[in-house]
């Protein structure tokens, strides 16, 4: 079974017709699909027309917030209701187009785990496409996963990715470089992007800054999510050292003023250098305490969740599984 995950936000215009377009492509193509649904806080009619939907389709499910979560929230409140061994997410405004289905579905059976879609041809202002292309060309730099368009709406995914990641703030953008960094297979594949028939863009200039913050985030949890101490230590012990430094050459000094009388200079107490180094000092100190609790609190929560990914196993000799709980 396929499972289409669809965030609505004000969208009663396109609803119906997104549902016709993609019952028509499932037929076509003797697919099972299941869409859900989730009203992410509209404040027009679109819960009216998924309930209408869901009486009408047994295949269409609805979930409805009791205010705007954001889509990472939708996404994840559609993740877990899903009953199909795909997922794929889309966009309720009839950019992404449903004829697309078919040609994910096949891509992913070639092996991958994750297809992202990218639109060739994007047919949106120049104020969002240019910033756009910065911000991809960033999140490849830093994640070593090079893709068009991380943030592309339509994606598809095996139900294992879902299950493994989690999604809060705005992190659903970065799914495919979540799925990546553990382990899993990422290739991309062209769109056909059309323009938008009703209503208006959910996204603003902020979500370019929180894009970026998010960026960071994903960057450190990638990167050091299971070894904090190793980018908080580096830096605490960088700036520990230069200030070590700093004040070794500045008791090296009064030594050589106060006790070999040989330099000249001004007192020891009036120089800059006594400040920036005791400043230096101090934020390394700061920094590797604060890795320290950083692995500390890893140490004590990371059990909750594997730090690896499991793609299969054997099956238990029958007097050992019983001792298996999943």
């Amino acid at each position: 079974m396929l499972s289409i995950v669809i965030p609505v936000l004000n969208e009663e215009e396109s609803l119906l017709e997104l549902h016709r377009q993609i019952r028509a492509v499932a037929e076509s193509h003797a697919l099972d699909v299941e869409m859900v649904f989730i009203d992410d806080g509209s404040t027009d009619g679109s819960w009216k027309l998924i309930q209408q939907l869901a009486e009408d389709d047994e295949h269409v499910f609805g979930i409805r917030f009791r205010r705007n979560f954001g889509k990472a929230a939708a996404l994840t409140a559609g993740l877990n209701a899903i009953r199909g061994d795909v997922v794929m997410t889309m966009d309720a405004d009839l950019q992404d187009d449903p004829q697309e289905i078919p040609r994910f579905l096949a891509k992913l059976e070639e092996g991958y785990d994750v297809v992202n879609g990218w639109k060739e041809r994007r047919l949106d202002p120049w104020h969002k496409v240019y910033p756009s292309k910065v911000f991809n060309a960033m999140v490849g730099s830093l994640s070593g996963l090079k893709l068009h368009d991380h943030n592309c709406g339509i994606k598809i995914f095996r139900a294992q990715v879902a299950r493994e990641l989690r999604l809060y703030g705005e992190l659903h953008r970065f799914i495919p470089v979540l799925a990546h960094a553990r382990g899993f297979k990422v290739a991309e594949l062209g769109v056909h992007h059309r323009p938008r028939q009703f209503g208006y863009s959910k996204y603003g200039i902020k979500r370019f800054l929180r894009g970026f913050l998010d960026l960071l985030t994903v960057t450190f949890l990638t990167t050091f999510g299971q070894r904090p101490l190793h980018l908080l230590g580096g830096i605490g012990l960088f700036f520990f050292g230069v200030g070590a430094v700093g004040l070794s050459y500045l008791g090296l000094a009064w030594f050589m003023m106060n006790v070999v009388d040989v330099w000249k200079h001004s007192p020891i107490g009036s120089r800059p250098l006594l400040l920036y180094s005791v400043a230096s000092l101090l934020l390394g100190a700061q920094a590797l305490s604060l890795g320290m609790l950083a692995e500390l609190i890893v140490a004590n929560t990371g059990r909750e969740r594997d730090s690896y990914s499991v793609r299969e196993r054997t099956k238990l000799p029958e007097e050992t599984r019983s001792w298996s709980s999943t």
